[in-house]
């Protein structure tokens, strides 16, 4: 009887190398969809992430690795597609808000729905306390990946 291989750190890796590569082309194929560059597609991402909280530029900007200057072109393109829509700060009217536009909300929704809703089936499928590791696992690796990201710059 062969012995059980346990998979290696090098295994792992590469695992998450497939995946990683699999959601960029994923990533590309939904920048598409929407009409799109990838960055700014990111830049929605992050709109959405926060929801009923507003976002500034200069916080997109920062997150998606771009110059203010770019971040204007990205706010542009999606506020001229109906994405999202920008707006003075009350407390600093220097500072632009970003939120994004309820019917892309939707479009999103839409795209991204049935591919969380299988992520979901997924993920239930591990124990809570399976569940725990990946959710501090995935944590701890994007932070390893930014700080390594802005190291790198």
């Amino acid at each position: 009887m062969e012995a059980e291989r346990h998979p290696t750190v090098p295994d792992a890796i590469g695992a998450m190398d497939r995946m990683i590569a699999t959601m960029i082309v994923g990533q590309q194929e939904f920048a598409r969809r929407f009409g799109l560059s990838v960055t700014d597609l990111v830049c929605f991402a992050y709109v959405l992430e926060a929801g009923d909280t507003p976002v500034t530029a200069g916080d997109l900007a920062t997150r998606a690795h771009v110059t203010t200057g770019a971040i204007t072109g990205v706010l542009n393109r999606l506020e001229g597609r109906g994405f999202v829509a920008r707006k003075p700060d009350p407390a600093d009217r220097r500072r632009v808000l970003v939120v994004a536009q309820p019917t892309a909300v939707e479009q999103a929704m839409t795209l991204y729905g049935p591919f969380y809703e299988r992520l979901a089936e997924l993920f239930g499928g591990y124990t809570p306390d399976e569940l725990a590791v990946l959710t501090d696992w995935f944590t701890r690796a994007g932070d390893v990946a930014r700080t390594f990201l802005e190291e790198s710059r």
